[in-house]
Formats: C-alpha cells, structure tokens, sequence
C-alpha cells in the first residue's frame, strides 16, 4: 500500500544531506545510497499505481479511503517499508566495505606476485 514512503523519507533525508554536507557525502559515498534508494522508489511507487493502490485523487492512496484500513497500512509501513530500508543500507554498507578492501586485497597480491621467485622455463 504505502511502504515505499518510507524509503523515501529517508531518500529525502540522504539527498539533503548530500547536497549539504558535500564532504561528508563524498567521503560516505552517499550517491550510491541514493541511487539504491530512489531506484527502489520509484519501481515501488510505478508497482503501486499499476495495481491501483496509488491514484492520482485525493487521499492519493486506496488505503486511506477507508479509515479501517489506515492501521493496516501503518503497519505495513512500519515493518516492509523499514525492512526494504534496512536491507538497502545494509546493501549500501556492503558495497562500501567491498570498495575500502578491495584495493588492499590488490595490493597485497602484487606483493605477493613480486616476492615470488622467478622461474624460468
């Protein structure tokens, strides 16, 4: 229904961030966070009007035309949309713990090749 806003809010939050706070986005790389996190926006909210949970007339979601179902869209806020959020920084932290060791990992393989003796055929 509406979990995809909560990727947003926080896709909101890191885009300003990034255009604040240049050298801390830099250095956090957070143009990766954001491409993981609009890109899942946008496909959720295309997912979402394509089965009509989304419509372009107010309240904009079917959930919230009935006062019943506003608890259970909440709830599905509050667990998928946080859980889609936590997976994509998890993914985000990986993709930087991958990018800070792999050049180490480079590094140490040339030493290694360099150590080894030479033999000729």
């Amino acid at each position: 229904m509406a979990c995809f806003l909560v990727p947003m809010a926080l896709a909101i939050i890191t885009s300003l961030i990034q255009k604040t706070a240049r050298s801390l986005a830099e250095k956090l790389k957070l143009w990766i966070l954001n491409a993981l996190l609009w890109g899942g926006v946008i496909l959720l909210a295309l997912e979402h009007v394509w089965h009509a949970e989304v419509v372009p007339w107010p309240p904009f979601l079917t959930a919230m035309a009935n006062p019943a179902d506003i608890p259970v869209m909440l709830h599905e806020m509050a667990t998928v949309g946080s859980a889609m959020s936590i997976v994509t920084l998890a993914t985000w932290g990986t993709i930087l713990t991958i990018s800070h060791y792999m050049p180490k990992i480079a590094a140490l393989k040339a030493v290694e090749q360099v150590k080894k003796p030479y033999i000729a055929r």
